[in-house]
């Protein structure tokens, strides 16, 4: 025989509990001695038991046994009940109200029976709270020994508090069987994922711009569709929507315009990439080195100084979750009471409430926008998806925008037109043109538009 807990422990609300549920929860009051007959130790729950103190608040004596064979009854206890019970993990605890303590019991998965014994009920009762240095009332013991499950039965009953909780387990309706128990969980889990999809898709439809992507824009979000999104939802939606020669076109358009407005339509390295991206080709030198393709703008004095105040996206409400339809479907997706933490007590007594016909027993109750001064000085930032774009995020407290070199912005364009999978490069392409126009980027967008209506006849 081994005692893992002996001394004694903090009781509150009259309750002290065995828990081997690995997520820490605890049943309800009803439900753990639903079907009992006795009600002091409520083990109508797989995997958990209940325990009924005399004393409200404060330290009772308790001891904990675990046994090889059933132990000898000592007389000497006046409030007796036994109980079959069967950890559901290989970690079983006793456990104070709320977590405020535990004991590992190191009880291996089987068949155990379960004996309860109180002494001193009534006088718990009748204190009601016990403070340091006032003499203990009531004492438990807690025994454990190989068995196989049998019906709970009442050995002995002597206080009137055990004879009450006995009555209010024998008035409780008849639990449910495993099957209904398991036909519950099953529904609340489905609810939950319905909910849970509910909101995954109610979210990506703003994220979106009040409708939901084709697949083929849900695939090219490694590219910088989520921040062109947020300058012209509708815009995206079209370019998911046209030919892979359009979304060709349209990135080569937008590379050539980032190009003109940036003043390097006149510079011979880059009006060969333009001329290579119109023929299909691979781009040339230096655009197939990146570090040598930044090294060059930087260094060729015929790159102009163009500056421009950086882009700034139209504002936008946050995204607020949608509320739940009405009161019932929300209690319908919640999980049943054996899945509640610890603290949400299934019980009159959770509110500090009395529980049914017992009076007196409850208790009152981040930006990323990197400036970029004009001149050939400057040192890009590396971009999403090509190593060279300067990205600009809009995000948080609103500020003033900053001024930014063209050229820097425009070269990643170029690359993005590139870019093997047609809509991939029309989106970057654009998201690429709109931050090297900055501030004038909507007659950028209006043109795209047009040339994506266009193409969208074809």
């Amino acid at each position: 025989m081994r005692r893992p807990v002996t001394g004694e422990v903090h009781v509150h609300y009259g309750q002290i509990y065995v828990e081997s549920d690995p997520a820490g929860t605890t049943p309800g009051l009803s439900e753990a001695f639903a079907g009992q007959n006795g009600g002091l130790c409520g083990a109508a729950v797989p995997g958990a038991l209940w325990l009924s103190t005399g004393l409200h608040t404060g330290n009772v004596g308790f001891v904990v046994e675990v046994h090889d064979a059933p132990p000898a009854l000592d007389p000497a206890w006046e409030d007796v009940v036994e109980v079959s019970f069967r950890p559901v993990s290989e970690r079983t605890s006793l456990v104070q109200w709320a977590g405020e303590a535990a004991w590992d019991l190191d009880l291996p998965r089987t068949d155990y029976r379960v004996r309860y014994c109180a002494r001193g009920m009534d006088e718990g009762r009748e204190r009601d709270t016990r403070v340091t240095g006032e003499p203990q009332a009531d004492s438990y013991l807690l025994q454990f020994w190989p068995a196989p499950p049998r019906p709970d039965r009442v050995i002995h009953q002597t206080s009137q508090n055990a004879a009450y909780w006995h009555r209010y387990a024998r008035d409780l309706p008849p639990p449910p069987t495993p099957l209904q128990r398991a036909e519950t969980e099953c529904l609340a889990r489905r609810a939950q994922e319905r909910a849970a999809e509910e909101r995954r898709v109610h979210h990506e439809r703003w994220q979106w711009g009040g409708r939901l992507p084709s697949q083929a824009l849900r695939d090219a979000r490694e590219s910088n569709v989520l921040g062109l999104l947020r300058f012209d939802s509708d815009l995206v939606h079209a370019l998911g929507a046209v030919g892979p020669g359009v979304q060709r076109a349209v990135a080569l358009l937008a590379a050539r315009r980032a190009c003109e407005t940036a003043g390097l339509t006149d510079v011979p390295w880059v009006t060969e990439a333009l001329t290579a991206l119109a023929h299909k080709r691979p781009l040339p030198p230096p655009f197939d080195d990146t570090a040598r393709m930044w090294e060059t703008l930087r260094c060729d004095p015929r790159v102009p100084e163009r500056s421009v105040l950086e882009a700034i996206p139209p504002e936008r409400p946050s995204y607020r979750p949608p509320a739940p339809a009405d009161r019932a479907l929300h209690q319908q997706q919640a999980p049943p009471a054996t899945a509640g933490r610890r603290a949400k007590w299934v019980s009159a007594m959770e509110s500090g409430e009395d529980p049914p016909s017992r009076p007196g027993l409850g208790r009152a109750p981040g930006t990323l926008a990197p400036a970029a001064p004009a001149g050939r000085s400057m040192t890009p930032a590396a971009g999403t998806g090509h190593d060279a774009a300067v990205v600009v995020h809009i995000f948080g407290t609103p500020r003033e925008p900053s001024q930014i070199a063209q050229p820097y912005f425009a070269l990643p364009a170029v690359l993005a037109a590139a870019e093997p999978v047609p809509l991939k490069a029309a989106l970057d392409a654009v998201w690429h043109a709109v931050n090297t126009y900055g501030e004038h980027y909507p007659e950028l967008l209006e043109e795209i538009r047009s040339a994506c209506a266009e193409g969208a006849g074809d």
